[in-house]
């Protein structure tokens, strides 16, 4: 496979608007954090997010904290953002952020024990 070329500033910043408004650009790589209820749901996300890195072989550094995760995500072999990274952060945001509609069988986290803190920006 070849290695992958670093995507412009304007491309990444397009696509984060477009797709990703939670996450941002910053110092050579995407950035996203969430807030937690407390540890163990920090380590639930954080779980999720090595699950589908290890299916996607391409892997975030993680930061863990009581009631926060960080995640950062770039293609050290191309020295900067490609479309491998904003692929994987598509997913992350798409898995962490499921869940069950009105019509479905599951009835979804109570409020009082859910664990990711909902973050309007």
């Amino acid at each position: 496979m070849a290695t992958p070329r670093p995507l412009l500033s304007s491309d990444i910043n397009r696509r984060l608007n477009e797709a990703l408004p939670h996450w941002r650009h910053q110092d050579g790589a995407l950035r996203r954090d969430y807030r937690t209820s407390g540890w163990r749901a920090t380590l639930l996300a954080a779980n999720a997010i090595a699950h589908l890195a290890e299916l996607a072989w391409h892997h975030p550094e993680l930061e863990l904290g009581y009631d926060h995760i960080g995640i950062r995500l770039s293609t050290h072999s191309a020295g900067g953002v490609t479309d491998l990274d904003l692929a994987l952060a598509e997913e992350i945001e798409r898995w962490l952020g499921w869940r069950p509609g009105p019509d479905s069988a599951l009835s979804g986290t109570p409020a009082e024990h859910a664990y990711l803190i909902d973050d309007a920006g």
